[in-house]
């Protein structure tokens, strides 16, 4: 389907977004989209002198840039596996015993920008700080957004980029066991990386690690919650954990879409389109895709497992997938662990209004 408005295309069959994501040759930059498209109004939003996040670019900056900032990722990920879990339980622990509390809130929130900010190294008793900017930096993905909430994003852009700035010199002189500490080690060792490039990705690495891990966390408690039957397995069968986190980024992922451009003339979904014409891909409509998921609109943790396009694919598959499930599995684990009893404790779900997002608000739940 072609919005002529917004001069971009739209797939949601399985097939044609997998299709899309997985191909390299599709560009991601908004900057290749054609004139006058809501892709290139973004880009023309967001122009400023520093250099693009790794979301954004392509190839060969975007494998220079990615595939280091990648793999110190993975190895803090995974070597500090035990450390991310204690911090969550940490978390918590320190909810009320019984009674309501906000899920969003108390776990949600803060569990993402506490972990990511002990791999990335920064400063803890600075995570409301890093909460505050983040939520102005993500504005940048909004393009409707209004002056007062560009201003908003500008200032939260520039602490970010002000406190990275700051800290990577601190780590050069004194480096830590965190992944600051990494990429300037990386870059000392002749990486080709500027430190431009190296901030940019550091804030987008808070930022990512904020958001939709916790959209991911408060829509999958919510889905349980709503699905007393499916909660109840989970209980009864603490393997199906896993299963459960990738059942909810299937049925109601934290993002809503992605897109690509056009490098050339092309057909797509039995489509000709143009060269730098833009193409939506609904990940929520290919995760429900009846073709591939049978009863796709049911949510079923004992669903056989067949890969979803949550978290894209190709050379822009998301770096913090493997960290986003490792918070997610604990979460729910801890929660059941702890509560014996765990209800949902308000009438209606208000869903935060950010274009391309799906999260939630605030999520009362009542624990015993």
């Amino acid at each position: 389907m072609r919005d002529d408005a917004a001069k971009v295309w739209m797939v949601s069959r399985f097939k044609d977004v997998r299709g899309l994501i997985n191909d390299p040759a599709m560009l991601r930059s908004p900057h290749a989209a054609e004139e006058g498209s809501i892709s290139r109004r973004f880009a023309q939003m967001n122009d400023g002198d520093g250099p693009q996040s790794i979301l954004f670019m392509d190839d060969p900056d975007h494998a220079r840039v990615r595939k280091p900032l990648a793999k110190a990722l993975y190895k803090r990920t995974q070597s500090m596996k035990t450390e991310i879990e204690g911090l969550i339980d940490t978390v918590i622990d320190a909810c009320p015993a019984d009674g309501i509390f906000d899920l969003m809130k108390d776990v949600a929130i803060p569990v993402p920008v506490l972990v990511i900010a002990h791999i990335l190294g920064v400063d803890e008793s600075r995570l409301d700080d890093f909460r505050e900017w983040s939520e102005a930096a993500i504005l940048s993905l909004n393009p409707v957004r209004t002056p007062d909430q560009t201003a908003q994003m500008e200032a939260g852009n520039q602490a970010l980029l002000q406190y990275f700035s700051e800290l990577l010199e601190r780590r050069r002189r004194n480096p830590r066991e965190d992944l600051i500490s990494d990429m300037a080690s990386y870059q000392a060792s002749g990486g080709e990386m500027s430190d431009a490039e190296l901030l940019t990705n550091l804030a987008s690495l808070l930022i990512g690690g904020n958001f939709t891990t916790t959209d991911l966390i408060g829509n999958g408690v919510w889905l349980l919650l709503t699905h007393p039957d499916e909660l109840r397995k989970l209980r009864a069968d603490r393997s199906l954990t896993g299963p459960a986190v990738d059942e909810i980024l299937r049925f109601e992922s934290p993002v809503a879409s992605t897109s690509r451009t056009l490098p050339a003339d092309h057909e797509v979904a039995g489509c000709p389109m143009k060269q730098s014409q833009t193409v939506f891909c609904s990940l929520h409509g290919a995760n429900r895709d009846p073709e591939v998921f049978a009863q796709s609109d049911r949510f079923d943790i004992t669903r056989a497992k067949k890969a979803h396009v949550t978290f894209g694919g190709g050379q822009h598959l998301c770096i913090g997938a493997p960290l986003a499930r490792i918070e997610a599995r604990r979460v729910l684990e801890k929660l059941l662990d702890r509560y014996d009893t765990i209800e949902l404790a308000q009438d209606e779900i208000v869903w935060r209004q950010l274009p391309f997002f799906r999260g939630i608000e605030e999520l009362k739940i009542r624990v015993s």
